[in-house]
C-alpha cells in the first residue's frame, strides 16, 4: 500500500494569502516525513480550495485563470505537486466556459463541476455544459490528456482526498489522506481459501494500516493547528497487477472482469471496505479508474469491460467513470446523456460518482492508446452508446431526484 496523496483543504483567499497556504504546506510537508519514517510511499501532496464562487472573497468568472495560476505558482514555491480551484456550481452556467482555459493555461492545477447534489437535484443544464468542457478540453493538445484534470461531480462531499473530485467548503483549513491499496485487496484474497477468511483479513489489514494513518495525522494536525478531515481508504490502483482492482476482482473467481459475477464480487469488497471501523473520508468505495488499472485497461481493450458495465458497479459501490478514453469524434450531447445516467445513479443510491471521460482526438473506438505518463496502462478507445437526448431531457430544469426508499 502506499499513500497517493496528503490533500489540504482552505480557502486561499482572493487575491492569494500565501500565509494560510504557507501553514498548510507546513502541515502537509510534517505528515509527509512522519509517514515516510514508518516505511510508507507518499507519492503526492495537494491543496484545494472551495467553489470560487463560495470563497470568503468569491472570484468573478474572469479572474479564474488568475486564480488558477497564482495557485500553481504558489505551489511550486511550497513543494506542493497539484492544486484545485473548487468546483464551478449549477447556478453559474457562464464559468463552465473558462475551464478549459484553465486547463491550458496551468500544468498542474485540476478543476470540477458539480452536476448533482441531494439539496438541489440534478442539473439537466450542468450535464451539457461538463460535457461540453470535455470536448474543448479535448482539443487542447493532440492526445486528450488535459481531461485527466476535469471531473464532472456528483453527490460528491467536501474533503474528498482524490483529484479531481477534491474541493473544500467553508471552516477551517484542515487535510485527509487518500490511499492507493487495491493491492490488500489482492492480497487478502489470494491468501484466503474462503471468502469469510478473505473479508476477516482485509478488514483487519485496513483497520491496522488506516489506524496507523489516522495516529500519525491526528499528532501533525494538532501540532499545527489544522483538522484531520480522515482516511479514503478506496482500493485505488497502480496499473500493474499485483495493485489491481480487476485482479482482485478475478482472484475471487471472475474469470474476465467484466462478465456476469463481476457485480457480485465488487459488492463483496465495497461491503468489506464498509465493515472496516476507521475515520472515514471522500468515498471510501472500490475505484474503476480503466486507464490506472492495467487489468481493466486490458479488458476494456479486449472488449470485455463496457463503458455500462462500469455504471453497473457504480451502483454496489464503484466510484464512478473514471479515465475512460472515448473516440474524439464524440458529441457533446452524447456524454452529457451518459453523464445524466451517472448523476441520477448518485441521488437514486445516494452516494457519490465522479465522471473523467477522455476523448482521444483523431482516434476510433478499439484503436491502440498509449500515454507516455506512468499511471496510464496501454488499452484501446471505448465506444460509448450514447446519441443526443431531445424532449424534456434536453432542457434545463433540475431533475428532483431522491434516494430509494425515501
Amino acid at each position: 500500500m502506499k499513500i497517493r496523496a496528503l490533500t489540504g483543504f482552505l480557502d486561499p483567499g482572493w487575491p492569494l494569502e500565501s500565509e494560510g497556504i504557507t501553514k498548510l504546506a507546513a502541515c502537509l510537508s510534517a505528515c509527509q516525513e512522519a509517514l515516510e519514517k514508518l516505511g510508507y510511499e507518499v507519492q503526492t501532496l495537494r491543496i484545494a480550495g472551495p467553489p470560487p464562487l463560495e470563497m470568503a472573497q468569491p472570484v468573478p468568472i474572469v479572474e479564474r485563470v488568475d486564480l488558477a495560476c497564482a495557485l500553481e505558482a504558489e505551489c511550486f514555491v511550497h513543494g506542493i505537486d497539484y492544486a484545485s480551484i473548487g468546483p464551478v456550481l449549477p447556478e453559474e452556467q457562464d464559468a463552465y466556459a473558462v475551464i478549459p482555459k484553465i486547463l491550458a493555461a496551468t500544468e498542474n492545477v485540476f478543476a470540477s463541476a458539480i452536476l448533482a447534489d441531494p439539496a438541489s437535484g440534478l442539473s439537466l443544464e450542468a450535464a451539457q455544459a461538463c460535457a461540453q468542457v470535455i470536448k474543448e478540453a479535448s482539443t487542447l493538445t493532440s492526445d486528450g490528456f488535459a481531461n485527466l484534470r476535469f471531473a464532472t461531480l456528483a453527490n460528491v462531499p467536501a474533503c474528498a482526498p482524490f483529484f479531481p473530485a477534491a474541493y473544500h467548503r467553508g471552516g477551517a483549513p484542515g487535510f485527509a489522506i487518500a490511499t492507493e491499496s487495491a493491492d490488500l485487496a489482492l492480497v487478502s484474497i489470494r491468501e484466503s481459501d474462503s471468502l469469510q477468511i478473505a473479508r476477516k483479513r482485509l478488514v483487519a489489514t485496513i483497520e491496522n494500516q488506516a489506524g496507523t494513518l489516522t495516529k500519525v495525522a491526528q499528532r501533525i494536525a494538532a501540532e499545527h493547528e489544522m483538522l484531520f478531515f480522515g482516511v479514503d481508504f478506496s482500493l485505488a490502483p497502480f496499473p500493474e497487477e499485483a495493485c489491481s482492482i480487476g485482479a482482485a476482482l478475478e482472484a475471487l473467481g471472475i474469470p474476465v472482469t467484466g462478465m456476469a459475477g463481476t457485480a457480485a464480487a465488487a459488492a463483496f469488497l465495497a461491503d468489506t471496505l464498509d465493515r472496516a471501523q476507521f475515520q472515514r473520508a471522500g468515498f471510501c468505495g472500490l475505484f474503476f479508474p480503466v486507464l490506472e488499472d492495467s487489468i481493466l485497461a486490458a479488458r476494456a481493450a479486449e472488449g470485455a469491460l463496457t463503458i455500462y458495465d462500469v455504471l453497473l458497479y457504480c451502483t454496489v459501490c464503484g466510484t464512478g467513470l473514471d479515465t475512460i478514453p472515448l473516440p474524439g469524434e464524440t458529441s457533446a450531447e452524447a456524454m452529457a446523456a451518459a453523464l445524466l445516467d451517472l448523476g441520477a445513479l448518485a441521488l437514486r443510491h445516494n452516494k457519490p460518482l465522479t465522471a473523467r471521460l477522455m476523448p482521444i482526438p483523431g482516434k476510433v473506438a478499439g484503436d491502440e492508446i498509449h500515454f507516455d505518463f506512468p499511471y496510464f496502462a496501454d488499452s484501446r478507445v471505448m465506444a460509448l452508446p450514447a446519441q443526443a437526448l431531445s424532449g424534456m431531457l434536453r432542457g434545463k430544469e433540475m431533475l428532483d431526484i431522491g434516494p430509494h426508499g425515501s
